[in-house]
């Protein structure tokens, strides 16, 4: 599907404001009225990486007010057939999705990212720029891979965890857990 961009709702924008020749109409307390005039989709352009809570709130005033938060992939992404994509996803620029993927609701899979065969990418994860998932790669909700990361093939990635950039993962990382930025983990491998 195609959308069209009618207005941007922000709390923290002035009514008024235009943004690539798009009017911001004001904040969150719009929505019901929106939804009252005929608007169903809606798209979550909040990041979250160093908070994912203010993506979430998002979503849930969304989801309150009645919309459907529709997924958004750049023409310039590549989808393979056999993987599912949830709803209320962005797949940015050159992002590689491989067969039997699947993506979960409110996830992100930023520019240059690959995400091969077999994957699970759980609902609110975030895959930061050029991170690379071997196949078989397992990561749970609202988990962050930083730009650069290599997970290994049939690794699980718990949830809430956070890969810094650049890391490398060989092994299991448990919810929760934080593999620093350019370390390799486990640490004694």
């Amino acid at each position: 599907d195609k959308y069209r961009i009618d207005a941007i709702v922000d709390d923290g924008i002035p009514a008024g404001t235009r943004i690539l020749d798009i009017p911001v109409l004001g904040g969150g307390e719009l929505l019901p009225m929106l939804y009252a005039k005929g608007v169903r989709k809606a798209v979550n352009a909040v990041g979250g990486i160093g908070n994912i809570q203010p993506r979430l709130a998002v979503y849930q005033k969304l989801a309150a007010a009645g919309f459907q938060v529709v997924s958004v992939i750049h023409p310039r992404a590549f989808v393979e057939p056999g993987a599912v994509i949830a709803e209320g996803c962005q797949v940015f620029f050159n992002a590689y999705i491989g067969s039997d993927v699947r993506v979960g609701f409110g996830a992100i899979v930023n520019t240059g990212a690959i995400i091969s065969h077999d994957c699970q990418l759980g609902p609110y994860s975030n895959i930061s720029p050029g991170a690379i998932l071997a196949g078989a790669v397992t990561v749970g909700e609202r988990a962050l891979v930083g730009m650069g990361v290599t997970i290994n093939l049939g690794v699980k990635i718990g949830a809430g965890a956070r890969i810094g950039n650049s890391a490398v993962v060989k092994a299991d990382v448990p919810e929760n857990g934080i593999v620093r930025a350019g370390a390799t983990w486990p640490v004694n491998s």
